[in-house]
């Protein structure tokens, strides 16, 4: 029953993301060690000059990690950041800034 229910998630997820948005993807999965299930989603996608994600970890004892975040061009070489973790306990840290990359022209020898 578990295994129906993720799979119409997944499919109804799946056929949103895709009408909504051809630059959209979602991804999951599970990892079994000897600590128990992990249960692992991401979900991403590009529009508008903006490319975003998020992701969520489930362990075995039912605590849960997650982590969103986006990027924005903002200049030929400069791009804004922002994201944000939440942890198990609720409890979250945000950052954000500019990154400045520079071309790359080559050594001249």
């Amino acid at each position: 029953m578990k295994l129906i229910l993720a799979s119409l998630s997944l499919a109804t997820v799946l056929a949103l993301t895709s009408a909504s948005d051809a630059n959209a993807w979602v991804r999951s999965g599970s990892v079994t060690t000897w600590r128990g299930t992990y249960y692992g989603s991401a979900s991403g996608g590009c529009a508008g000059g903006t490319c975003s994600r998020s992701a969520s970890v489930t362990g075995p004892y039912g605590g849960t990690i997650a982590r969103s975040g986006s990027i924005t061009r903002v200049g030929p070489h400069a791009f804004d950041y922002t994201r944000t973790t939440t942890g198990p306990n609720g409890n979250s840290v945000a950052r954000s800034g500019t990154v400045v990359t520079h071309p790359y022209y080559g050594y001249r020898y």
